[in-house]
Formats: C-alpha cells, structure tokens, sequence
C-alpha cells in the first residue's frame, strides 16, 4: 500500500517542469485574446479595411500550422527544451515587431512571427510535460498547456482593459507588444529545466537520463521502470 501511494504522489520537481514549459502556452493565449481588442484601434490609427483586419487575426494560426510542422522535427534534433527556447524566442521578436509598428506591413510581418512562435509551442508543450512527468500524473500535467492557453485569454481581456485608457498610439502597442516580457523571462527560464529524458536516451546520453529520471520520480524503482519502458519503445 505504501508502494502505491508513493507512486500516485505528485512529484514536484516533474510539476514545476511542466508548469514552466507550459507558460508558452499562456502566452499564446494572451495573444489571442489581447488581439481581439487591440484590432478596434489598429483599424483607427492605420485607417485599413475590414478585410485587412481579418487577415491580420487569422494569420496567426496559419503561421502557427507552419511552425507546429517544423516543431516536430526541430524538437528531435535541438531537444525538447530548446525547442520551448526558440519558440518563446521567435514570439518574443513577434511581439516586439507588433508593439513597435509603425505601419500595417510591420505589424502584419509581426503577426507572422509570432504566429510561427505558437506553432512551435503548441506542439513542443504538450510533449515536454507528457516526457517529463510520470504515467500517473502524465495525464494532468499534459493538461497545463491547454489551461494555460485559457489562462492567457482572460490576461489578454485584462490587458485590454487597462491599456485602453492610454493614447491611441500608445495604447494597442503596449497591448501587444508586453508580451516579449515574459517570453525573454521564459527563455531563460527553461533553461533551468532539465531536457526530457526520452529524448536523452534516443541520443545515447543515458548516464544524463538517468540522473534526470531519479529528479522526476518519487522513488528509485519507478525512475528504473520508466526507463526501461522508453528502452523498449521504438524511437
């Protein structure tokens, strides 16, 4: 009984991972949800179409299907972790291309970037926190990306709403722009982190997966389990 219990116990190391790599995701979100008030005055300092605008909000997830294409294989070669540092990397610049556009062409170029800079989170933060955590709390860790995005929409309405009182020029690019705050903060953060042990071992660097297992696990044997499980998994 005691095993089990042990077993079923949330490792907090393995957490705290998984909650640091899932901060991109709340900043996505925070994107999503801050954009859809800054449009009102982008439209009125720009003076563009309607249909400029719809561009403009739907580019991102076009871009961030090209990014998530790109993840995949980028995640297998750099690491995980890395791959989480040039995502939040790319949006960071996204963001500063945004708060600093002096026209529409900047702005949407921007839009672009960070778009790309989603994709690669929303595909590399799920992955990080399923390899990181334990198959009992796998399940729950693997959910912080998705709570983040949600997370991130309601501090992007809260942006709106205290950004909207500064000066037109000032105001949406304040919106849009803050969001390379945390991104630069995010980078050097997962650094801290560890890579995912998986990926060490499809790289050979089984003496580092090791020593990472027993961080994220709560006893020895279930670190010894789990790497034989990925041993036995194809790559």
């Amino acid at each position: 009984m005691e095993t089990g219990d042990r077993k079923r116990k949330l490792n907090k190391y393995a957490c705290a991972c998984a909650v640091v790599g899932s901060m991109i995701s709340i900043i996505f979100g925070y994107d999503t949800g801050v954009m859809s008030g800054a449009m009102i005055f982008i439209k009125e300092e720009f003076t563009i179409k309607e249909s400029q605008l719809e561009v403009l909000a739907g580019i991102l997830n076009l871009c961030a299907l090209v990014g998530s294409l790109c993840a995949g294989r980028t995640s297998d070669y750099i690491g995980r972790r890395y791959t989480i540092v040039m995502a939040a990397i790319i949006f960071m610049l996204g963001s500063i291309l945004m708060g600093w556009a002096p026209n529409y062409g900047v702005l949407l170029a921007g839009r672009c970037t960070a778009g790309i800079g989603v994709g690669f989170a929303l595909m590399i933060a799920p992955v990080y926190a399923a390899e990181i955590s334990s198959a009992n709390t796998r399940g729950f860790l693997s959910s912080l990306p998705e709570i983040g995005i949600s997370v991130g929409i309601l501090l992007g309405y809260i942006s709106n709403n205290l950004f909207a009182k500064l000066s037109l020029k000032l105001g949406w690019r304040m919106m849009l722009g803050i969001a390379a705050i945390p991104s630069l903060f995010l980078a050097i953060g997962i650094l801290k982190m560890p890579e995912s042990p998986r990926w060490l071992i499809m790289q050979g660097r089984l003496g580092e997966a090791k020593k990472i297992m027993y961080k994220v696990c709560n006893d020895v044997e279930e670190a010894e389990n789990r790497l034989k499980d990925i041993k036995k998994q194809p790559e």
